[in-house]
């Protein structure tokens, strides 16, 4: 676990901080003193979350909830102004709200599209425009990508998804040696398979439907035979990970594991992602059983890197 004093007395904004990772991470953080705003476009779950977290604060510590959609560029900015008022200063920020969007691709619309670039891409530049120049101008703080395992070896049926993924470990990865030649950390948080609420969770309902029945993560993750490792388990080994300044966190061991042979032998893992392709299409999403019924619903989350927030 980290030290306590990796974190005691900083000040963390975690958004999609009422569920999922977002919620461990800000638990853990609450655990070792620091303080936490959770943010969430669920303004409810988020208060929900820090009343639970609260008891947990060290003395110190605090935790305060706040209704944010990353989508907007101003309420972003406004949180970030408002902490560094209060706190007068911004050590962490974790980009961490996102959604995941899967099915197969040509059934998806532009709806579908647009929904997952606006949350996974312009919400974590949003975050990047509010909290960098800050930390630039204080000559510190860490930035936290949360962007998943699909970003680092992509998933076949998940392909929106997998792209906004990739593009978050790109930026990262670009921003990181500027930073530092301002004291400022900038980290990429890859999740693979994480017990969180995301994994029962279809896509909103006011996405257009597609012609394929609804399947949950959950069900694509047990027939791939991947476990899903505890949130809080996650959190823990994240924290330790970032206290150490990482570049790129990538966990469970499972997720580590593609990620290195997609390193080693792409040709490898491209025939491995093609079975996983037929296997998911055949078990999981078959086309609507008679043409003249109504669409199946919308489209499958089937993300076997799931990172609910």
């Amino acid at each position: 676990m980290p030290t306590p004093q990796s974190f005691e007395g900083r000040t963390a904004i975690v958004t999609g901080g009422g569920s999922g990772i977002g919620a461990a991470l800000g638990a853990r953080l609450v655990a070792h003193g620091a303080h936490v705003v959770l943010a969430d476009v669920d303004g409810d779950a988020a208060t929900a979350t820090a009343a639970r977290v609260a008891g947990d604060c060290r003395p110190g510590g605090s935790v305060v909830a706040r209704h944010v959609d990353v989508r907007d560029r101003a309420a972003v900015s406004g949180l970030v102004d408002e902490v560094v008022e209060r706190a007068g200063a911004l050590d962490y920020l974790f980009n961490n709200a996102g959604i995941s969007m899967g099915g197969p691709t040509h059934e998806l619309t532009g709806d579908h599209w647009d929904l997952t670039i606006e949350v996974n891409v312009r919400g974590v530049v949003n975050g990047i425009l509010a909290a960098y120049p800050r930390m630039v101008a204080q000559g510190h703080g860490h930035i936290v990508n949360t962007a998943s395992g699909a970003g680092l070896a992509a998933p076949p049926l998940v392909v929106p998804y997998a792209m906004t993924k990739h593009a978050v470990v790109g930026l990262t990865a670009g921003l990181r040696p500027e930073a530092a030649l301002h004291g400022v950390r900038v980290s990429a948080l890859c999740p693979g398979a994480v017990e969180t609420p995301l994994l029962d969770r279809l896509p909103p309902g006011d996405l257009p439907p597609t012609a394929s029945a609804p399947v949950t993560a959950r069900r694509y993750l047990e027939r791939m035979r991947q476990r899903p490792m505890a949130a809080d388990r996650f959190a823990d080994a994240a924290l330790r990970a970032i206290s150490r300044n990482r570049a790129v966190v990538v966990l469970p061991r499972s997720a580590r594991v593609l990620w290195y042979a997609q390193r080693l032998s792409p040709a490898l893992v491209g025939r491995v992602t093609r079975r996983m392709a037929a296997t998911a299409v055949a078990d999981l999403v078959p086309p609507a059983a008679d043409p003249d019924d109504p669409p199946g619903g919308p489209a499958a989350p089937v993300d076997p890197h799931p990172h609910p927030r």
